[in-house]
């Protein structure tokens, strides 16, 4: 069919998804670029900065399981907007981490000021922020035939690396020009110019005005057929009781965590080893970041590419998610080159960091490979709730580590350790997804 005559509207869609994604990674990324400085001015250990990051992890993880039912529940275009909202608050909110956090000492909260008032801040930020990848993956299965939701996934899902390349560029200066507090509350308040967008433009196929019916037709081209009591629940538990549920669970648990390792740990990482300042930090990271775009867009494509010659998508993906895991290996030498630039660990772990977004672009898709539409918030949110508690594992590890190594002079040590940890993840994800799924089956009896 003639993409001219059959319509391009889809890609409207897609390109919010994008826009949200962006906003979704500069208001999480925030944070961590003032780490450095806000940890001398509060006197944070790297133990509280994980708690702190712990703390979103944690209620992000339990916040994803919920966020795809709700999203199941009430609809991909009311969920957003409320997801939207909700983390443009806690971002916020961060500006006020002083006071919140007096507060909460005042009633009782054995913690340190500021490590309170951040720890509420993130976690309201992460009820938010959980609602995200669901209901875009949602909207993706709603907006594209499965050919194209990889790929469709990869541009939505480089809005990750477009936010992580934008934060170092403009929210040091920001900071250096009108203070901490204000970085937070001006990159905050993107998310509600984005919901004014959602609600213009936004419809379910069925009900978009702008959306002509051949295009129409050639979404619907392979949608299953629709279940017989159609809009009732599947129970958790059952989602529970298929393989496929715990091969996406699993893979998500074992990589996620390094992505948000590399998010949230990286300007500490040159700031300690390098001595950068936070605006030092700025042009390394975001050429770092830039390196992830590749990641995105060719991973969502490189599938095709086996496709072509006659495989399933699901093993196309997984096919590709192989050769993928095989790129994160060169973080291994991060540490051993480290001491010829700090520019040898950024492209090495810009190499890496690329492989993830590759590899999250297609691990998101195979549930849309799998499972009914209906129930692809939910496994999305079962997903993610996993992918959140080994970020969880990683952030309190990464900080038991730097304060053990660096209380004894032998920080890059650490890093050394989390760095391996980071580069044979994917392998691992790999080799337990295959054993759980060895062979593409849909599920057709939800």
């Amino acid at each position: 069919m003639n993409q001219k005559t059959m319509g391009n509207y889809r890609w409207t869609i897609c390109a919010l998804l994008f826009f949200a994604t962006t906003v979704n990674y500069l208001d999480r990324q925030v944070l961590s670029l003032l780490a450095p400085s806000l940890s001398k001015e509060f006197g944070w250990s790297n133990t509280d900065y994980a708690n702190i990051t712990a703390v979103f992890q944690f209620v992000y993880a339990i916040s994803m399981l919920f966020a795809g039912r709700f999203i199941d529940a009430i609809g991909t275009k009311r969920a957003f907007v409320i997801a939207v909202a909700v983390w443009s608050l806690g971002a916020l909110m961060h500006a006020f981490s002083v006071p919140v956090g007096g507060m909460l000492v005042a009633l009782g909260v054995g913690l340190p000021v500021t490590v309170a008032g951040f720890m509420a801040s993130r976690a309201v930020l992460a009820i938010g922020e959980a609602g995200n990848f669901p209901a875009a993956i949602k909207a993706t299965a709603e907006y594209f035939p499965k050919k194209e939701r990889s790929f469709a996934t990869g541009i939505f899902n480089s809005g990750a690396n477009v936010g992580a390349i934008l934060a170092p560029l403009t929210v040091p200066w920001i900071a250096a020009t009108w203070g901490w507090q204000m970085a937070f509350i001006a990159i905050g308040a993107i998310g509600f110019f984005w919901i004014v967008l959602w609600q213009i433009y936004y419809d379910t196929p069925t009900r978009q005005k702008r959306l002509g019916a051949a295009e129409l037709a050639y979404i619907d081209s392979d949608r299953e057929p629709a279940p017989a009591a159609d809009g009732a629940k599947v129970p958790w538990f059952r989602l529970l009781g298929y393989r496929q549920t715990w091969a996406f669970a699993f893979g998500k648990f074992m990589t996620d965590g390094v992505w948000w390792f590399y998010l949230f740990w990286l300007p500490k990482y040159l700031a300690g080893q390098y001595g950068m300042s936070t605006t030092d930090v700025a042009l390394p990271l975001a050429v770092l970041y830039s390196m992830t775009m590749i990641g995105s867009i060719g991973g969502g494509w490189f599938p095709a590419f086996f496709m072509k010659r006659g495989y399933s998508p699901y093993d196309g993906r997984m096919r590709a998610m192989l050769v993928i895991a095989f790129f994160p290996l060169v973080v291994l030498l991060a540490q051993p080159l480290g001491g010829i630039s700090f520019w040898m660990p950024v492209l090495l772990v810009g190499i890496g960091a690329s492989a993830h977004q590759a590899w999250s672009a297609n691990l998101f898709t195979t549930v849309s490979d799998m499972f009914p539409k209906r129930t692809v918030g939910s496994v999305v949110g079962i997903g993610g709730m996993a992918g959140g508690l080994g970020g969880v594992a990683v952030s309190k590890l990464g900080g038991w580590i730097f304060d053990a190594y660096g209380a004894r002079g032998e920080l890059a040590t650490g890093y050394m350790i989390m760095f391996s940890l980071c580069a044979v993840a994917y392998l691992v994800a790999w080799v337990v997804m295959k054993a759980l799924v060895p062979r593409h089956k849909e599920i057709t009896s939800l």
